[in-house]
């Protein structure tokens, strides 16, 4: 199923609640997902990630205002 994501770029949400975004799927192993940002490159356990999820549209923003 990750093998799909592989060299797009995804948001990672991790059991404890924290995530990590901005970074591309380089290689996904069976036990390890290798995760590149512009800063750094993690190696993650798969054990420790809930979602992975991927932006395919951006979103709409709300308009504020007054009308007349």
């Amino acid at each position: 199923m990750l093998a799909s994501l592989q060299g797009k770029e995804v948001t990672i949400h991790f059991i404890d609640g924290t995530n990590v975004c901005d970074g591309v799927l380089d290689q996904i192993d069976d036990k390890f997902v290798k995760y590149l940002t512009q800063y750094q490159t993690l190696f993650i356990p798969i054990t420790s990630i809930r979602t992975v999820s991927i932006d395919i549209k951006e979103r709409q923003r709300l308009r504020v205002g007054f009308a007349p």
